[in-house]
């Protein structure tokens, strides 16, 4: 039998999000808080009802100047910025589908993008304009089109910034919020990559995402308060003026867009946002505004533990960190807390489950350490047969509870499918509701959930996925490379996985050439995006293993790859003895 929540079930709201935000009866903190504010300059920070006027205003001056209707599709393409808000809530308003993308994109990886979710503006932070123009340029979105965010705008004022799409005179007829159906309607379109092929556009409604948000306050944002209210065992309290965040997570990602945008602006939660990460600011800020709160990802947690310049700050307002996005060991969750006194829990989630499913409870940080904690409320979970397939007899055989296996997933903070592509939503998602995350684990007795391995192939470097297939397909235009697999090997140096290239050279192994592994590098590094770039270096083989029907065997290299270290190391003992 499915798992279901040991949470007792909440009451969800079928509003559109900008409502959710912006119209609730029950807000228990003043609405002249100060929500969002710059890490770089203080002076740029907006209230809950500015971002709610501006965020309106927006709206309005995107169906006036624009004459944009439901689900058309507005790209944000820029770090974080504290006008993301207001931009992305007022698309929302005026009924736009709202798809983030990664502002370290190539122009081929964002033209891409652009294309296939068909998008008719964007909106780009005056740091990546290059990129927008040369992407935008290829799909055909001209330069009326594209809009500024920041502090900075187009010195030649050839582009508009956000701040002059106003609302309608007094001449045009009066603009009205679009009519949104909220089980049915997008919000957002984030791109995820899949264990094959090109990104994907994952289709996530207005109440996939306000679900989300209340299963969050539910369970983690319930123990953080706008006002110090909120007493957690085990853990320090926050002080009267209420927690603070260090909104330090990329908002085109999942993780921080619901995490670091919509939640606290929900709860009352004062952040402060980092533009672009670094271990020195990161320090600098948590000490400057006595951060109480971070979402954090295993990368940053190895900086905590290493690096040198975190002795100089003092971190002691930390009250705890929740890690997501990759798996983080207990030797590096040890380490950080006896380093700097820095508690660290773990979380789980999906670009397709909105996206957190599971969380570890503040008060259980210490206890069962590599857990992804308890399921959310409103959910169910199952655990199946690794790997199998839906066949004539039914979907994958269940297994019973302690039992390792293929992690499947329900409820109501699930997407609607991927973005024109039936088939691989068929993949994964079943016609009554259950996602199949393609990840391995089991639930043990007392309801914590524990993830071993995964099925899909994805290659996580820093938290951002990483598809093999796609780094293949371009690899396999050089006209070096005869045929190439991809996998992911561990680094400890960085703190996660990165991409290593198997490659079979033109004419063999006997043809490889000194620098040859230097040329393809170089080459492929200046097609993709920074957290695609081949860290792991290029390794030259006889042959790519495939099995009969052609599938590539990628569980071979990266076993080789595990005995390459070990022989690594090995050798390193050994000379020191």
């Amino acid at each position: 039998m499915p798992v279901s929540s040991l949470y007792p079930p909440i009451e969800l709201q079928e509003k559109d999000i900008y409502s959710f935000l912006f119209t609730r009866k029950d807000r228990p903190f003043q609405a002249n808080k100060y929500i969002y504010q710059d890490g770089d300059d203080p002076s740029r920070r907006y209230t809950h009802t500015e971002v709610a006027h501006l965020s309106l205003r927006f709206g309005q001056g995107l169906q006036s100047q624009f004459n944009i209707q439901k689900n058309d599709v507005i790209a944000l393409f820029t770090p974080n910025d504290v006008d993301y808000p207001i931009v992305a809530f007022g698309a929302l308003w005026a009924g736009a589908i709202v798809s983030p993308a990664n502002p370290g994109y190539t122009v081929s990886e964002f033209a891409y993008q652009l294309k296939d979710s068909g998008a008719k503006i964007v909106i780009a932070h005056w740091s990546a304009i290059d990129t927008v123009r040369q992407a935008c340029k290829q799909v055909g979105i001209p330069p009326s089109h594209i809009l500024i965010l920041g502090a900075q705008h187009d010195p030649s004022h050839t582009l508009a910034h956000w701040t002059t799409v106003k609302p309608v005179t007094s001449t045009q007829p009066p603009t009205t919020p679009t009519k949104i159906s909220p089980k049915e309607d997008l919000a957002f379109l984030v791109y995820s990559s899949g264990t094959t092929g090109r990104p994907k556009g994952v289709m996530l409604t207005h109440h996939n995402v306000t679900s989300n948000v209340l299963q969050i306050t539910a369970c983690e944002a319930g123990k953080l308060s706008h006002d110090g209210s909120v007493r957690t065992p085990n853990i320090p309290d926050a002080p009267p003026t209420g927690d603070k965040i260090l909104s330090c997570l990329p908002f085109f990602h999942i993780y921080g867009l619901t995490s670091l945008v919509l939640t606290p602006l929900y709860n009352g939660i004062h952040t402060i946002i980092l533009a672009k990460f670094s271990i020195e600011k990161f320090c600098s800020l948590v000490q400057e505004h006595r951060i109480t709160f971070i979402y954090i990802v295993p990368p940053m947690a190895l900086h905590l533990a290493k690096h040198p310049c975190v002795s100089d700050y003092d971190l002691s307002s930390i009250r705890i960190t929740n890690s997501g996005a990759a798996p983080l060991t207990r030797e590096l969750q040890e380490a950080v807390f006896k380093r700097c006194g820095v508690r660290i829990k773990q979380g789980y989630g999906l670009s397709e489950t909105s996206p957190t499913t599971h969380e570890q409870r503040f008060e259980d940080w210490d206890k069962k350490i590599g857990t992804i904690g308890r399921l959310q409320p409103n959910m169910q979970a199952k655990f199946c047969e690794i790997g199998a397939e839906d066949g004539p007899e039914g979907p994958p055989k269940e297994l019973k509870a302690g039992e390792i296996g293929e992690l499947y997933m329900k409820g109501p903070n699930v997407f609607r499918g991927y973005w024109r592509n039936e088939a691989a939503t068929r993949e994964c998602l079943s016609e009554d509701g259950w996602f199949r995350t393609g990840d391995v684990g089991f639930v043990d007795e007392e309801g914590d959930f524990w993830i071993t391995d995964r099925v899909k192939e994805l290659i996580k470097y820093k938290g951002f996925q990483v598809p093999p297939a796609e780094l293949e397909g371009y690899l396999i235009e050089n006209e070096l490379v005869d045929d190439v697999a991809v996998v992911g090997v561990g680094s400890e140096e960085l703190g996660t996985e990165i991409p290593r290239a198997y490659v079979m050279r033109k004419g063999g192994l006997g043809a490889v050439q000194q620098g040859d592994e230097k040329r393809i590098i170089d080459w492929m590094n200046a097609k993709v995006a920074n957290h695609k770039k081949l860290r792991g270096g290029v390794k030259f083989v006889e042959t790519v293993p495939k099995s009969a029907s052609g599938k590539l065997l990628r569980r071979l290299l990266k076993d080789q790859a595990k005995k390459e270290y070990a022989e690594i190391e090995r050798q390193k003992l050994k000379a020191k003895l």
